[in-house]
């Protein structure tokens, strides 16, 4: 029981857009209204507002962490165990791809599942944002990065730490963000996907 009511919390968490929040307090359109329409630091970005992005990208992965560390430092002391822990990491993050106060319309959930990583374990979740920026270097494909990143991800927890409940809940992740992609799948096998930077006038 303690279990699904620190999840419960952690989905709660993950539901604040920080695209939606920051795009209200600085002005901008709703991120749903243009570019991708989806709520992201990436989208953020295609207002040509950098700074906006940069607070989108902060906040979405700042609130993955603070989740799961939540339940790291207060949880144990509540009987939380690793299930637990695991628990609140998937929930945190379809906090973030289902939020209840945006009416379930939430983003992909790349800054959201590195501050997860990075919680869970810190050198698995710089592994992580290495590989990101690798790809994202390279190729200019977010959602390149993206998906190579979450296929990784759980390769890296394997290799540093074995097979174990949490190898689940980052598989998991993993497999969500991949799905939350499969738009994106296709543009890029068509040759139609956005690059980064690319700026596209908000409706």
């Amino acid at each position: 029981m303690v279990n699904l009511i620190f999840a419960a919390i952690a989905y709660l968490i993950g539901s604040v857009s920080f695209a939606v929040v920051v795009s209200k307090l600085m002005g901008l359109p709703d991120p749903h209204s243009y570019g991708s329409g989806n709520p992201g630091a990436t989208n953020v970005l295609r207002t040509g507002n950098k700074k906006a992005a940069i607070l989108t990208l902060i906040g979405d992965g700042a609130k993955g962490w603070f989740a799961v560390w939540l339940a790291h430092r207060f949880g144990p002391a509540y009987g939380v165990n690793e299930a637990g822990i695991a628990l609140v990491a998937v929930a945190v993050f379809l906090g973030h791809l289902f939020p209840v106060y945006h009416r379930f319309a939430g983003g992909k959930g790349v800054a959201t599942a590195a501050g997860i990583l990075l919680a869970l374990d810190p050198i698995l979740g710089l592994a992580t944002l290495a590989t990101w920026l690798i790809i994202a270097f390279f190729f200019r494909y977010s959602s390149l990065a993206a998906l190579v990143s979450a296929i990784f991800a759980p390769f890296f927890y394997v290799l540093m730490s074995g097979v174990d409940i949490i190898t689940g809940a980052i598989f998991v992740i993993s497999v969500l963000l991949v799905m939350r992609h499969r738009q994106n799948i296709a543009k890029l096998l068509a040759g139609k996907e956005s690059r980064i930077g690319d700026k596209k006038k908000p409706g």
